[in-house]
């Protein structure tokens, strides 16, 4: 299967997935995480606003901040790169050309060395930690010199065996399901 395919089939996937399951998966995914001692250390954690199909980050943001940790999310640049902001229920937000919710522009970025803990979006995810993001290679490009922690929370409707990994793919640190963290030897 192409990475277009894989994403079409996650998209369908994941927005045919039954909200009570959905919601039972991400209270034992919380869990893990926020007993995770990268979790515990981190003093800035960088993630994105959910969608509707993906797992809320609206409750880690509540709980980072009831922790007094820095929460930043990421800004589109041109050529497909990013940058993350501080967030705070009082940061101006405009829509991107993604129809994504994201910092002004005007906004000052952190920068990369200053963050601790990235939470990577995804849509599927294989055994060894490769991800099948949206497309855009944001992510990619953005962790390829980063050097903190990476962590996906993943359903286990996007969890494949495997898939055909590029020069660019970017392996994460870390797996959380709703049953297990899964540490990944780079």
């Amino acid at each position: 299967m192409s990475k277009k395919e894989i994403r079409q089939q996650m998209i369908k996937r994941l927005n045919n997935l039954p909200f009570e399951q959905k919601k039972e998966q991400e209270k034992n995914i919380y869990e893990l995480l926020f007993g995770m001692e990268q979790w515990n250390k981190a003093e800035i954690i960088a993630l994105t606003l959910s969608q509707e199909l993906e797992l809320s980050t609206y409750p880690i943001i509540e709980k980072a901040w009831r922790e007094g940790k820095t929460v930043v999310v990421p800004r589109t640049k041109k050529n497909r790169e990013m940058d993350f902001v501080v967030y705070s229920s009082t940061t101006p937000m405009e829509t991107s050309s993604f129809g994504l919710t994201e910092p002004l522009k005007t906004l000052p970025a952190i920068p990369k060395s200053k963050i601790d803990l990235v939470i990577v979006p995804g849509l599927a995810y294989s055994e060894k930690g490769y991800r099948v993001g949206f497309g855009g290679g944001y992510y990619d490009r953005f962790l390829a010199d980063y050097k903190g922690t990476t962590i996906s929370l993943v359903f286990k409707e996007q969890k494949l065996g495997s898939f055909p990994v590029e020069a660019f793919d970017i392996p994460l640190d870390f797996l959380i399901t709703a049953e297990k963290v899964k540490f990944l030897q780079k």
